[in-house]
C-alpha cells in the first residue's frame, strides 16, 4: 500500500504570514471556528465540502441550456441503443447535466458511508494517543483531539473529492452507486476536456459515455441486492485496514500549538497498513470480483449497442478500459487517503466472461446471472469464460427474476 501524502489546508486559505497580524487573525478565527464546529462523525463533511468546493474555485463552468438539451438527448438515445443489448428495463428515472461542484454535492453521502468507518478508527487512534492517566486533566480538551482528528481527515478527503470532481464524466464513472437512485448525471465540463484529450468529436464521446451511465443505471436499478452488495463489499474491506499509530504519533508530535502554520505542514505517512489475514485477501478479493463484473459488464454491453452506429467506438472502448483499469490521479489519490482502490483489476476477463455468455446463452441467458449473487461467475471462472459459459447452470428454473 503506498505510502499517504496527508496534508491539511482550511478552505481557501493559504499558508498565513506570522510576521501579518492580519492574516495571524483571520487564520485563528478560522480554526477557532473549524474546532468549535466539529460536526457529527468521525469526519468533518462540512470540512470536506468546503474544501472540494474551493479547490474547484472558478474552474467549474455553470452548465448552459444547450448542454443540458444535449445530456437529455444522449441519455435517451443511449437507453433505446441498449434494450436490445441488455434484457435488464431502463433504469433512468431523472437526467441531469451536472457542473463539478453539483458532482460533489450529489455524491457526499455514498461518500460518507464509505470513508467513515476507516476515518473513525484513524480518529480513535489519535485519541488512544494520550495516556490514560492524563486523560482526565485534560477533560474538555481530550475532544479537540478529536476534533483535530476529523478536520485533518475531512481536509484532506476534500481535496481528494475536489480533484476527483475535476476528472469524473458521469455520476457512476467510478464504478460505483454514488447518485440518488434512479439519477443519470454526466458532467458536461470534464467530458468536453476528456474529448479533446482523444482527439475525437464530442457528440460521439458524450455518447459513449451516456450509454456507460445508462448501462450503470440499468445494473444499479433492476438488481435490488447489488447496490448493496458492493457497498458492503468496501465496507469490509475498509474494516480490515489497520491504522499505524506510528505514524500518527509521530506526525502530531510534529505540531507546535504556537505556531499555527505548523498544522497546515502535518503530513501523515504510512497511517493505513492492509490486515494480512485470510478474512481480508477474502474481503478484497470479494470486492475487486465485485467491481469487475459491473464494469465489464457495462463495458460488454456498451459495445454491443454501440456496434456500428459510432465510427470511434473501438477506439473510445480501448480509451475507457485503459482509463478504468489506471484509475486517474485524483482515484489515485483517494485510493492513498483511504487505503483502497476502486478500480476494477481484471476488467477485461470479465468483460470476455460476459462475451462469452452472451454467445452461449443469449441477452437473457446472461443477465438472468443477476439475479441472485450466487449466480455470478467467481473469481476462479474468469481464467476459463467458456467453461463457464457451456456450465449446466439451469437458469429456466430461475423463475420471474424482473429482468
Amino acid at each position: 500500500m503506498p505510502d499517504i501524502p496527508f496534508g491539511f489546508a482550511l478552505p481557501g486559505a493559504q499558508p498565513p504570514d506570522p510576521n501579518d497580524p492580519q492574516q495571524m487573525q483571520q487564520f485563528m478565527a478560522q480554526l477557532q471556528q473549524l474546532l468549535a464546529s466539529p460536526g457529527s462523525g468521525p469526519v468533518n463533511w462540512d470540512l470536506a465540502r468546503q474544501v472540494a468546493v474551493s479547490q474547484l474555485g472558478s474552474a467549474d463552468p455553470a452548465v448552459n441550456i444547450y448542454e443540458r438539451n444535449e445530456v437529455d438527448e444522449a441519455l435517451r438515445l443511449a437507453d433505446l441503443w441498449l434494450e436490445p443489448a441488455a434484457a435488464l428495463p431502463s433504469g433512468i428515472r431523472t437526467s441531469v447535466a451536472w457542473t463539478r461542484n453539483e458532482w460533489i454535492y450529489n455524491t457526499l453521502d455514498v461518500w460518507r458511508k464509505l470513508c467513515d468507518p476507516v476515518a473513525g478508527r484513524m480518529v480513535a487512534a489519535m485519541g488512544d494517543l494520550v495516556p490514560p492517566e492524563a486523560r482526565a486533566q485534560l477533560g474538555p480538551m481530550q475532544s479537540m483531539v478529536t476534533t483535530l482528528g476529523g478536520a485533518l481527515f475531512g481536509g484532506q478527503l476534500g481535496q481528494a473529492l475536489g480533484s476527483l470532481a475535476a476528472e469524473v464524466l458521469s455520476a457512476g464513472d467510478i464504478g460505483l452507486p454514488l447518485a440518488p437512485a434512479g439519477t443519470a448525471a454526466l458532467v458536461p465540463a470534464n467530458i468536453k476536456v476528456y474529448g479533446e484529450g482523444l482527439e475525437l468529436p464530442l457528440d460521439e464521446v458524450r455518447l459513449y459515455v451516456a450509454l456507460r451511465e445508462a448501462a450503470h443505471q440499468r445494473l444499479f436499478q433492476h438488481v435490488p441486492w447489488l447496490r448493496g452488495h458492493v457497498l458492503t463489499a468496501v465496507e469490509t474491506y475498509a474494516a480490515g485496514i489497520t491504522v499505524n499509530r506510528e505514524a500518527i504519533e509521530e506526525a502530531m508530535g510534529r505540531i507546535d500549538p504556537s505556531n499555527p502554520e505548523s498544522m497546515q505542514a502535518i503530513a501523515l505517512e504510512g497511517i493505513f497498513t492492509p490486515e494480512d489475514s485470510p478474512a481480508q485477501k477474502a474481503a478484497l478479493a470479494r470486492l475487486e470480483t465485485a467491481l469487475a463484473l459491473v464494469e465489464g459488464w457495462v463495458c460488454h454491453v456498451v459495445d454491443q449497442a454501440a456496434g456500428d452506429r459510432l465510427p470511434n467506438v473501438a477506439r473510445l472502448g480501448e480509451a475507457f478500459r485503459r482509463r478504468r483499469a489506471a484509475g486517474g490521479p485524483a482515484e489515485q489519490t483517494f485510493a492513498a487517503l483511504v487505503g483502497l482502490e476502486l478500480r476494477p483489476r481484471r476488467l477485461r476477463e470479465a468483460a470476455a466472461l460476459w462475451a462469452a455468455l452472451t454467445e452461449h446463452r443469449g441477452t437473457a441467458g446472461r443477465d438472468a446471472l443477476w439475479g441472485h449473487p450466487d449466480l455470478l461467475p467467481s473469481e476462479e471462472d474468469f481464467a476459463d469464460p467458456q467453461t463457464f459459459a457451456r456450465s449446466q447452470l439451469d437458469l429456466g428454473d430461475l423463475g420471474d427474476l424482473g429482468l
